[in-house]
């Protein structure tokens, strides 16, 4: 599975680590991923989300049928 949030679409972000000497290593910055469980009432059921914390601000703001409803424009399966 990769590291990616179901909602935002964040991934990880690719860079280097520059040491005192400044020798440059290759480094990845990762989401900060939540698995989150929401009851749907459209669907009738519980739907389990890999989100952000960003994600979960996301939903807490605008609401969980309108998180999923963006999620399924997304074509992605919840």
């Amino acid at each position: 599975m990769s590291a990616t949030c179901q909602l935002t679409g964040a991934a990880p972000s690719f860079g280097k680590s520059v040491s005192h000497s400044h020798v440059r290593t290759s480094r990845r910055w990762n989401p900060n991923l939540q698995r989150k469980r929401y009851y749907v009432p459209s669907l009738g059921r519980t739907v389990t989300l890999r989100l952000s914390a960003k994600g979960i601000k996301t939903i807490d703001r605008i609401g969980i049928e309108a998180a999923i409803a963006r999620i399924l424009a997304r074509g992605e399966k919840v």
